[in-house]
């Protein structure tokens, strides 16, 4: 059996949460508790950009919206349509929470890697100079 377009849209409508694009997009950086700036630095955009999707008068291109979709810690598909969960604050603190303990670890091993490279180079230093002596 094939649905008419008609009938797939208001299948949509009916399982969506009846939020626009925008208003999807303020909930979800709400329950992030992110601020506008935050979401644009994060998305390599401008606030204005974020506003203007907020307010519905222009839509993130698609890799921005699956950008959008992992920054908030939604699916596109809820974004979108609003199908499916949506964020709800316990859910992004404990989100963003891993995510801090992942960047900690991070920069640490980016430290011991640094300390490793300079030691590599003091090495390499020390050889090149004992076969400069020996030549």
């Amino acid at each position: 059996m094939r649905l008419s377009t008609e009938t797939m849209i208001a299948r949509l409508r009916e399982t969506g949460d009846g939020d626009t694009l925008g208003g999807r997009i303020w909930r979800a950086r709400d329950a992030a508790n992110l601020s506008m700036k935050d979401l644009a630095d994060q998305l390599g955009v401008r606030c204005e950009t974020v506003a203007a999707w907020e307010r519905d008068r222009a839509e993130p291109r698609t890799n921005r919206l699956f950008m959008l979709a992992g920054v908030l810690g939604v699916t596109p598909a809820w974004l979108i349509a609003g199908i499916g969960r949506a964020p709800d604050d316990d859910a992004a603190v404990a989100s963003r929470e891993a995510l801090r303990e992942q960047l900690d670890l991070i920069k640490k091993l980016h430290a011991q890697t640094g300390e490793a490279i300079a030691a590599l180079e003091a090495e390499l230093d020390r050889i090149q100079q004992t076969i400069r002596s020996k030549g």
